[in-house]
């Protein structure tokens, strides 16, 4: 249902978009790269994606806190592609403080980054999905988009901001061909994550696995992670006709964690 279109996945070198791009890319989409890494790993996951799957995969190592860049991404992938259409907004970072130590400089990063990104795509990509009557956005947000968690307040702020982005996107757009929805996954087990509780299990003193279940049972009933395969493949359900009439919604994937 996804063959032969084009598709940017921002943050797609690692981790859960580079789950996503793989998926899309098994669906027959071609696919623009996007994130950091060394040329010589960045190639060689540009071309290994390629062959494996038969698309088109290209790369840009747009600065996605930039504007100007993201606008230039766009039109790279337009160009190598043929078309974007569909675009899924899923590169972010992270940083922890309790608010009155959050420094400045991160804030502004965190929303640069996980929000104004997310817009200055959309903005970019809509004129030509318009044009097309049709169109897929997908925003990667997360469990924090709909709950809170302390000292994590710009990514919390953030990933709000997305839901209500996403919300808005889709009621201007619901006339045109065009969705876009919000994924909200809960804990996902990214090479990330794994150093983080490996960390948590030396700095503890227990085994990795036992740091592992206290940190999904903290939130989740489901002690069970969520794999970037599985985000890939609703991303890929999202962006198929099946999903046409999906607009303006956030899916969880978060073991429960919202249910609560």
């Amino acid at each position: 249902m996804i063959k032969g279109k084009g598709a940017i996945v921002t943050g797609s070198t690692s981790g859960i978009g580079l789950g996503i791009a793989r998926a899309l890319a098994a669906g027959g989409a071609n696919i623009m790269l996007n994130g950091f890494g060394s040329a010589d790993e960045i190639e060689r996951l540009r071309s290994g994606l390629a062959a494996e799957f038969k698309v088109r995969v290209g790369y840009s190592g747009a600065d996605i806190s930039k504007p100007e860049q993201i606008r230039e991404m766009v039109g790279s992938a337009t160009r190598e592609l043929g078309a974007v259409d569909i675009l899924v907004n899923n590169a972010c970072i992270q940083h922890t403080a309790p608010v009155e130590d959050f420094a400045e400089e991160r804030w502004d990063a965190v929303i640069a980054i996980n929000l104004s990104s997310n817009f200055h795509a959309i903005k970019a990509v809509l004129p030509q999905m318009k044009k097309r009557n049709w169109g897929r956005i997908v925003n990667i947000a997360s469990v924090h988009g709909l709950v809170a968690s302390v000292q994590k307040v710009a990514y919390v702020v953030a990933k709000h901001g997305v839901l209500g982005l996403t919300k808005v996107v889709a009621l201007e757009n619901a006339t045109s061909g065009i969705t876009c929805n919000a994924i909200c996954p809960g804990w996902v087990l990214t090479p990330l994550v794994q150093k983080q509780i490996e960390a948590r299990a030396k700095e503890q003193g227990v085994p990795v696995e036992k740091a592992k279940n206290d940190l999904l049972r903290a939130k989740q009933p489901m002690l069970q992670f969520t794999s970037p395969e599985q985000i890939g493949a609703l991303a890929v359900y999202l962006a198929s006709d099946a999903a046409g009439t999906i607009t303006g919604t956030a899916v969880s994937i978060d073991g429960g964690w919202v249910a609560q």
